[in-house]
């Protein structure tokens, strides 16, 4: 099944680079496996293919060897795909048209100075909580959060996640109760959330234009 994610790496004019991790959701690990090191996260050594491939994707060069990097040493297997979902795309766009938020459980975002932000995707999706919804879209309907660290650890990742899908209950159950329309509790899981993340986290919301 996997713990899917996707990253975003910024390039020098601004523009980012788009990457598709399996494991990459998985207790939020790419938080620190992205290094100037090991740009493509684990292992952790100094891959010197990664880091020549990373360049020429940053750097847009025309032809970069996508297909199997050769520096003179073999490829070590990454945690993120060096072969990008998409390039020179703007945060804005990855965020509303490449992220899936029910799929993608998180998602990275990388400075040029390898500083690493951690978002939880939360998904505004109803049609598995509530009988009278319909299926929902997934690509730019739904919240990216982060969460509380301590000593290098997502002490609040857990606490998130389960508060956010006890509020889908919640909104779900007076969906199907005649109390709100779907919009109506889309609307009220945005305010609560604004109202849930305190001055340390970050909260971006993107619901499709109707």
């Amino acid at each position: 099944m996997g713990h899917r994610a996707l990253i975003a790496y910024e390039r020098p004019d601004g523009l980012y680079s788009c990457h598709y991790a399996h494991w990459g959701g998985l207790h939020l690990r790419l938080k620190h496996e992205i290094t100037p090191k090991t740009p493509f996260g684990g292992p952790d050594t100094d891959c010197s293919w990664s880091q020549a491939l990373f360049t020429q994707l940053i750097e847009d060069a025309p032809d970069p060897d996508l297909d199997g990097y050769d520096s003179g040493e073999e490829p070590t297997r990454t945690t993120v795909d060096p072969a990008p979902r998409a390039r020179a795309l703007t945060i804005e766009a990855i965020i509303t048209e490449q992220l899936d938020f029910l799929h993608h459980e998180a998602f990275y975002v990388v400075d040029t100075d390898f500083e690493v932000t951690a978002y939880r995707t939360l998904w505004f999706g109803l049609h598995y909580e509530a009988e009278t919804v319909d299926d929902g879209p997934t690509i730019g309907n739904g919240a990216l959060r982060t969460v509380r660290w301590y000593d290098g650890e997502p002490v609040g990742d857990g606490y998130v996640q389960g508060e956010f899908q006890g509020l889908k209950k919640v909104v779900a159950d007076l969906i199907d109760r005649g109390v709100y329309f779907e919009e109506e509790a889309i609307e009220y899981m945005k305010e609560k959330l604004c109202a849930w993340v305190g001055d340390r986290e970050s909260l971006i919301i993107r619901t499709p234009a109707r």
